[in-house]
């Protein structure tokens, strides 16, 4: 078995692509008994952000069945392949350490995606295709995220995809403290923009969300108006500024909406920013005139201070991370030499478990206890001598002497010929008395 991570992001493929491979809400669980299905396939653990989506797995053979499924998610859509990124073993466990700690972000040290990853593992692990690796996998993530945290500045003065859009806003558009603002959605990046913008001094914030109890919340904590989803194309002509970042699958506005809102807007421009994936805004909004549409793939140029203040810290990082790949990898390398082990160990666990119970059955039909204790130390021996006593007497057959050898390493204390001087051990089926 080997751990693999294959993934499509905001390095590999545009937001027009990403979007057919966002997984949220009930396709999360779904998703995941899919690739838990697959042959071969161990474990599985799903990660799916506004900037990637990666399958983290354990599984048999060269992992081209699950870069096969990624690849052709939707059934009906065109082939991926050509922009997928795979990693194996320790380059795989790299790749998540770098996707936790925020070195793999459009925003370098960004801080959401250590709450996505988290979030990415207990819904595998409620799923149940988590199993004990990718479980000692994302634990460790989570250990050395916070160690590069906080030993290094990569998360001092943190930036978030929704200041780089808040910003985007201030620099290219219009001053905030003359601009109406209408936000759509409600969830940790909507919180994050409401509290950029307040702090920003914006005229007038509005929420939209399905949930208005929701909206309702941030409006209050962050002086502005809740409205339903619904009433949106009420108040759009309203807005200098629509930030939206909703975990719809389809989008949200569409070209007519915009169109009305412009016209009683009487032509004054708009800066539209869509920072969700899939688009919570028709691509098709931008061939309008006075309309400024921007997608989270833009934000490119307003994050590149980010990226050069940050760079010093990033290579502190990327040591750290270095040196825990390191000892996670030989840690699991160790674990797995001790398998033979533990499966001795389960295998004499059983056998005395097995021939114990015979014997108190014995016992309890009134058997002499002389000749019950004769069967059980007999079978048992038996029992655990039988396998290694054959494969023995094979290699011995074969000139095999490399296992001889082995076991006298394991049993230096025994006496030529063996402990009792004869093969007779295991000679018969290991259940005969």
């Amino acid at each position: 078995m080997s751990l693999f991570v294959l993934g499509i992001n905001h390095q590999t493929a545009p937001v027009s692509l990403r979007e057919r491979v966002a997984f949220a809400g009930d396709a999360v669980p779904r998703a995941l008994a899919a690739l838990k299905g697959l042959p071969g396939v161990h474990e599985a653990a799903l990660l799916s952000t506004c900037n990637r989506t990666e399958l983290y797995a354990v599984a048999d053979g060269d992992g081209s069945a699950l870069a096969d499924w990624l690849a052709t998610q939707p059934d009906d859509a065109g082939d991926l392949h050509g922009y997928l990124y795979r990693h194996a073993d320790a380059d795989a466990v790299r790749h998540l350490f770098r996707v936790a700690t925020g070195l793999d972000s459009l925003v370098l040290g960004e801080p959401q995606i250590l709450g996505q990853v988290k979030e990415a593992w207990a819904l595998a692990r409620g799923s149940g295709s988590l199993g004990s690796q990718l479980d000692r996998l994302f634990q460790q993530a989570f250990s050395t995220a916070k160690r590069a945290r906080t030993h290094t500045r990569i998360g001092a003065n943190p930036v978030s995809v929704a200041s780089a859009a808040v910003r985007l806003a201030q620099e290219s558009f219009a001053r905030l403290e003359d601009s109406n603002v209408l936000l759509v959605g409600a969830g940790e990046t909507i919180e994050l923009a409401a509290r950029h913008l307040a702090q920003g001094g914006a005229r007038r914030l509005m929420i939209a969300n399905r949930t208005l109890a929701h909206a309702q919340d941030l409006a209050t904590r962050h002086g502005g108006v809740a409205l339903p989803l619904a009433e949106i194309d009420k108040h759009l002509d309203e807005a200098d500024i629509v930030l939206s970042a909703t975990a719809a699958q389809l989008p949200i506005l569409h070209k007519a909406q915009v169109a009305a809102a412009l016209a009683r807007r009487k032509h004054r421009p708009m800066l539209l920013l869509d920072l969700a994936v899939p688009r919570d805004i028709a691509a098709d909004v931008s061939e309008l005139a006075d309309v400024y549409l921007y997608t989270v793939d833009d934000l490119e140029r307003t994050i590149e201070d980010n990226r050069r203040g940050r760079r010093e810290a990033a290579n502190e990082a990327e040591a750290i991370i270095d040196l825990q790949v390191t000892r996670f990898v030989e840690t699991l390398a160790a674990s797995t030499r001790t398998e033979p082990l533990k499966r001795l160990r389960a295998h004499g666990e059983a056998a005395k478990a097995d021939v114990l119970a015979r014997a108190r059955q014995q016992l309890a039909t009134g058997a002499d206890p002389e000749v019950v204790l004769g069967y059980l130390a007999h079978t048992l021996t038996n029992r655990l001598l039988h396998a290694p006593t054959v494969a023995l007497r094979e290699a011995a057959v074969e000139g095999n002497a490399e296992l001889g050898r082995a076991v006298d390493r394991l049993f230096p204390q025994l006496p030529e010929g063996g402990a009792t001087g004869s093969d007779e051990a295991g000679a018969t089926s290991p259940d005969e008395p």
